[in-house]
């Protein structure tokens, strides 16, 4: 039968090119023998290339967030016993700027495992179920729910699939290997990479510049030959290496991969570090020094004094330990987005951070002659430190609005950050134009050219961040003021907007949405309206975590012709086929076109889209006139505004002519 309709689709794909049922992913499952009662479950989702789902861990937060991934074991009759928690692997964390949040997903293959006891002999099978969403760059799938039965024996009873497929049977003994998963690494070459260009901020500072041209004469001088000083030197830079990377696996070792990932989304974590950030900052500023005890460096200058490896050893740790008012805050602060990360972060980023370290040293011991090309220390050591304690001090309020918004306090909302953030960056300018001063700055008559220009580039972040407290996007900081939605009013302070207006204004059944649009988010009452208004409808198949649906209204809604378009000339009809409100028992049903039943709201709008659009991914753009038949052809994740924009007016077109 699939074939059959596969043929068919392909001799209509001129008029259907839209309309496709996509099944990017396939799952497995497999049971191992641990011992005589211990079994481990094994769940395999293969994805096609560019298609992901997403992390077991539920993001803490009242806004929108993607669809976690969430097994279900079936165990009325107390027959086993689940031991832990499922387990998943390391998979890809990265910042979303959509969702404005950390996100973890995996690609290609992902391994999900489950180890059960059992506590009754008759015990034959497991029942499970496993509930996913899946994403690629353009579109977003409803979720889905996979049934598993595993017979305990080790062959599977059954595996159904989503989209109605069937798994085929995988036979496997207990000695059988565990399937393997590619673990990806994209997150930790970004912590790499900040975490280097951080350690060359942090040679730029009062406490680690002026240790360059000393230690490296010292090694180049002192040693019996230019090959052994070359050495030394090579050497000190390793040991600088050893005694950050080990700082990281302290770090994580103390604290675990897993724990650390939790941390992130924690309320505690957030305060805590808000308030580090800020005394980091205020130490960068001047207003005291954070040290660690004098007596650590002398005891490490004596050891220093023995020679040796051992005695370059200790010059390093003496580097560290004296330099820690400057490089403290940069490495705290490194280590406090690493821990957010997880699993190797913090040994990641003290690699890249130490690696920038060490690098001069060495490269300065091998080509002696560069040394007269470093610029003097003076003023503008103190000037780079004061400009690293702005940002530790701007970035702070991140960690404070994290906490705010899984609060939902109020607290912080969109307009006091911004309004915080043009106070520290208009203060950051003055200061770079010469007009503040703090207690450890040189006197100067002028600034230096150099200056001038970032205190002009500073100064222009300023002003660009002004419009966003009267409901101008900022699409340049997406991700790090709150989303606009946690507002004190949807445009900002003194703005307009129809969302405040009186709801008498509304038509029934609909809603202020995106942009201020009116939108229904009930089929039938949507039409009717457009009927009564002699509209066109824009059927808009979505889903509250649904990343490109997010794309789409924030970059391209918001483009001016575009959303005047959809303002004034077209019904907007947003069905959510996430939605997990329960229908009345009466409406529930069983699909005739999937067999799956059909339960919530969300599962009613996806089988309404797969029956009569042969279509299941979203984003998913239908318009229609008042007899529902299409107006031009339906599209998915269109990112280019002009594209869309013509897509719109072709359909308003059509609907004329009738």
């Amino acid at each position: 039968m699939r074939n059959i309709l596969l043929l068919f689709t392909a001799l209509l794909f001129s008029t259907t090119l839209f309309s496709q049922i996509f099944e990017p992913i396939k799952w497995n499952s497999n049971v191992i023998k641990e011992s005589e009662d211990i079994y481990v479950l094994q769940f395999e989702a293969k994805l096609d290339k560019g298609w992901h789902i997403y992390s077991q861990k539920e993001v803490e937060t009242d806004d929108i967030a993607p669809t976690a991934t969430e097994f279900t074991f079936y165990n009325e009759d107390k027959k086993y016993e689940l031991i832990g928690e499922t387990t998943e692997p390391e998979g890809i964390q990265k910042y979303d700027k959509v969702f404005e949040m950390d996100i973890k997903y995996f690609e290609d293959k992902v391994l999900f495992t489950q180890k059960i006891k059992r506590l009754d002999p008759s015990l034959e099978s497991v029942k499970a179920e496993v509930f996913f969403g899946i994403c690629d760059d353009e579109r977003c799938l409803a979720p889905d729910v996979v049934e598993f039965d595993l017979n305990i024996s080790g062959k599977i009873s059954g595996a159904k699939t989503a989209f109605g497929g069937d798994t085929k049977s995988i036979d496997k003994n207990e000695n059988d290997k565990p399937i393997e998963e590619e673990k990806e690494q994209k997150g930790l070459w970004a912590t790499f990479i900040l975490a280097f260009l951080s350690g060359f901020a942090a040679l730029l500072t009062p406490c680690v510049f002026p240790m360059i041209p000393m230690t490296v004469s010292f090694f180049t001088k002192q040693s019996k030959t230019r090959a052994s000083g070359i050495r030394n030197a090579i050497f000190y830079g390793v040991f600088i290496i050893v005694i950050y990377v080990g700082l990281g696996s302290v770090v994580t070792a103390i604290f675990g991969a897993d724990a650390l990932n939790a941390l992130s989304t924690n309320i505690w974590f957030n305060l805590i570090f808000f308030v580090l950030l800020i005394v980091f900052g205020l130490s960068f500023l001047g207003a005291f020094e954070i040290m660690l005890p004098n007596s650590w460096a002398n005891k490490v200058d004596r050891q220093a004094d023995k020679g040796g490896f051992l005695g370059i050893f200790f010059m390093a740790l003496a580097l560290a330990i004296v330099s820690f008012s400057c490089t403290g805050p940069i490495v705290g602060t490194l280590l406090v987005q690493a821990a957010s990360q997880g699993g190797m972060a913090p040994v990641i980023g003290m690699l890249g951070f130490s690696l920038a370290i060490a690098l001069p040293f060495a490269l300065f011991a091998l080509f002696p002659g560069w040394l007269n090309s470093l610029p003097k220390s003076g003023g503008w050591l103190n000037t780079v430190k004061v400009f690293l304690g702005f940002l530790e001090i701007a970035f702070a309020f991140k960690f404070l609005s994290n906490a705010d918004l899984v609060l939902q306090l109020g607290w912080l909302q969109r307009e006091v950050f911004l309004a915080i953030w043009i106070a520290v960056f208009g203060a950051l300018s003055l200061y770079l134009l010469g007009k503040i001063k703090l207690p450890h700055d040189s006197p100067s008559e002028h600034i230096s050219v150099g200056r001038l220009s970032i205190a002009l580039l500073t100064l222009a972040f300023t002003i660009y961040l002004i419009p966003g407290l009267w409901g101008a996007p900022l699409k340049i900081v997406s991700g790090f003021p709150p989303p606009q939605t946690y507002s004190e009013s949807p445009r900002g302070f003194g703005g307009t907007s129809s969302a405040g207006a009186s709801t008498s204004e509304l038509p029934e059944g609909a809603k202020y949405g995106e942009h201020d649009i009116i939108s229904f988010t009930d089929y039938e009452t949507g039409l009717a309206y457009a009927k009564k208004v002699n509209k066109p409808v824009l059927i808009d198949f979505t889903g509250y975590a649904c990343v490109n649906c997010r794309k789409m209204e924030e970059y391209v809604w918001s483009e001016p012709s575009v959303l005047k378009t959809l303002k004034n000339d077209i019904v907007l009809i947003s069905l959510y086929v996430d939605y997990k409100k329960e229908l009345p028992k009466s409406e529930q049903y069983v699909s005739e076109t999937t067999g799956k039943k059909i339960k919530t709201i969300g599962n009613k709008w996806s089988d309404f889209q797969i029956t009569k659009y042969k279509a299941n991914a979203q984003p998913y753009y239908i318009l229609i006139d008042h007899k529902e038949a299409n107006l031009n052809k339906p599209v998915g994740y269109t990112p280019d505004e002009n594209e869309y924009l013509k897509w719109l007016q072709e359909g308003i077109a059509n609907f004329s002519k009738k």
